[in-house]
């Protein structure tokens, strides 16, 4: 049966890498993105991509079994590598429950099923004690996600739901439900008009500027502005579309709110 699954695959973002090392199949990664942070040993990995551009010609002299990519923002890069003879996935998911489909799709591919059934029951546990740990919480603090300053772009809906599974109620649903991150640009005057408790900044590719936040003239009357209520995030945790946002980011969350509940 392992002969027909494949055994060498280039992850051109980062949930693949984090999950086929959480499955323990590693051996199976030959290329990486340059972005790649989890866990720490897969950038050791060769890498073959940024997130808008990959090495065509170099990918294609490696012959993987399989290239995995993520979302309309890669249809070009897919394009080319189809072009050129090669096997490529491109996944578009959004939502967490689009992640533990993810998952399991990609266990699938790789004929790991068992395993990925063992470790979506972790995830899915880890979801149900957050939300078990949340529904304590007297005070259900409204929050504003921001996953970029020029324009404003409030957070995706993977990003948006693991923080109401910690306990807050995110002023933008509607919006982070938008595929497009054009369709999640915001104004200032919106933030005001939300009056968010908390502001999680966690910008995709640069450092957040909390100070430039706290000191914006048009949210001055926000209660996260005024009680510095703002937080960075770590874009490596909550802005991929796989693991990471339930193994990592439900504890920091939890913290952050349950430090709001005093």
């Amino acid at each position: 049966m392992s002969d027909f699954f494949p055994k060498s695959i280039i992850c051109m973002t980062e949930e693949s890498v984090e999950t086929l090392y959480a499955l323990g199949r590693e051996d199976l990664i030959v290329g990486v993105s340059v972005y790649v942070e989890r866990p720490l040993e897969a950038k050791k990995k060769p890498t073959i991509s940024a997130f808008t551009h990959a090495n065509i010609k170099k990918i294609t002299k490696m012959k993987p079994d399989l290239v995995l990519g993520f979302s309309d923002i890669q249809k070009d890069i897919a394009r080319d590598l189809i072009g050129a003879g090669l096997n490529v996935f491109i996944a578009n998911h959004r939502s967490i429950a689009e992640i533990l489909s993810y998952i399991h799709m990609l266990g699938n591919l790789i004929g790991e099923q068992d395993k990925t059934a063992i470790y979506i029951d972790t995830l899915k546990a880890k979801i149900e004690k957050a939300q078990e740990i949340a529904s304590t919480f007297t005070k259900r603090p409204r929050v504003y996600i921001e996953e970029w300053d020029e324009p404003l772009i409030c957070g995706i809906q993977w990003f948006s739901e693991i923080v109401e599974i910690c306990g807050g109620e995110v002023v933008h649903m509607e919006m982070s439900r938008s595929t497009l991150a054009k369709d999640r640009i915001l104004k200032q005057e919106d933030i005001s008009t939300f009056n968010p408790d908390i502001i999680l900044a966690c910008w995709c590719g640069k450092k957040v500027d909390i100070d430039s936040i706290l000191n914006r003239e048009a949210i001055q009357s926000v209660a996260a502005i005024k009680n510095k209520n703002v937080f960075e995030l770590d874009p490596a945790i909550f802005l991929q579309p796989g693991p990471a946002p339930i193994v990592d980011g439900i504890d920091i969350l939890l913290d952050i709110f349950s430090n709001f509940q005093k």
